[in-house]
C-alpha cells in the first residue's frame, strides 16, 4: 500500500508516465421489444425482458497526471490480451517515454510472465523492461485510480442496455473522446500519513 502511495506522490514525469491499468466486464444486452421513446413529461420506457448477447471485456488504461484514458474492449479476459494491451501502451501510447510506471492490483495475469505467453523471449523481456512494475495489495484495489476511472465509465455510458460490441465500442470511444478532451483527472489525497492513521488496524503492532 505504501509502495503505490508513494507513487502517486511523485511530480509529473513525461518521460515516466503514470499508468493505472484495471479490467471488468460487460455483459451484452439487447431489447425482445421495441422501447417506447421518452416524451415530454414521461422516461423513455423499456419492456422487462430481455436478450442475453453474451458478454465483453474492458481494459481501461489511465494516465491521471495526463488527463488521458483509453479503454479497449475484446471478447476475452486472458493473459495474451493482457500482453497485447501492455504492448499498445508501450509502443503506440506512450512511446516516447523511457518508462511507464505502471500500478494494477494482484489479478493472476497481472504479470510479466504474461508478456512471455504471448510473445518470443526477446519481445517479452523488451516489454518487462518498458514498465516499472507496482501492485495494490490484496484487498486493496481500490488503491487503483484505474478501478475508479472505470466506475466514471460505468455510471456515465455503461449503466443500460448495450446489445453488441460494437455498439459498445462505439460509446465507450465517444465517451473516451469527451474525458480525454477536457483533460479529466484524479483528485488524489491519500497519502502514507492518512493510511498509518486511518488504517492502523492493518499495521502490525510493535
Amino acid at each position: 500500500m505504501e509502495d503505490v502511495l508513494a507513487v502517486y506522490t511523485r511530480p509529473h514525469d513525461p518521460d515516466r508516465p503514470l499508468v493505472c491499468l484495471d479490467e471488468t466486464s460487460k455483459q451484452l444486452i439487447g431489447e425482445t421489444r421495441v422501447p417506447i421513446p421518452m416524451k415530454a413529461g414521461r422516461p423513455a420506457r423499456c419492456d422487462y425482458e430481455y436478450k442475453r448477447n453474451g458478454t465483453a471485456n474492458l481494459f481501461m488504461m489511465f494516465a491521471p497526471l495526463e488527463g488521458w484514458r483509453h479503454v479497449k474492449v475484446t471478447d476475452r479476459h486472458t493473459a495474451v490480451d493482457y500482453a497485447h494491451v501492455l504492448k499498445e501502451l508501450a509502443d503506440i501510447h506512450f512511446a516516447k517515454a523511457k518508462i511507464i510506471v505502471l500500478v494494477q492490483d494482484n489479478l493472476n495475469i497481472h504479470s510479466k510472465a504474461s508478456l512471455y505467453e504471448a510473445f518470443p523471449a526477446p519481445e517479452a523481456r523488451r516489454l518487462v523492461e518498458r514498465f516499472e512494475w507496482h501492485y495494490t495489495p490484496k484487498h486493496g484495489s481500490w488503491l487503483d485510480l484505474a478501478e475508479s476511472e472505470l466506475g466514471v465509465l460505468s455510471s456515465q455510458c455503461l449503466d443500460r442496455r448495450i446489445p453488441d460490441k460494437q455498439l459498445l465500442i462505439e460509446e465507450v470511444a465517444a465517451w473516451e473522446h469527451d474525458r480525454n478532451a477536457n483533460h479529466a483527472k484524479a483528485d488524489w489525497h491519500f497519502t502514507t500519513a492518512n493510511a498509518r492513521i486511518k488504517l492502523k488496524h492493518l499495521y502490525p503492532s510493535i
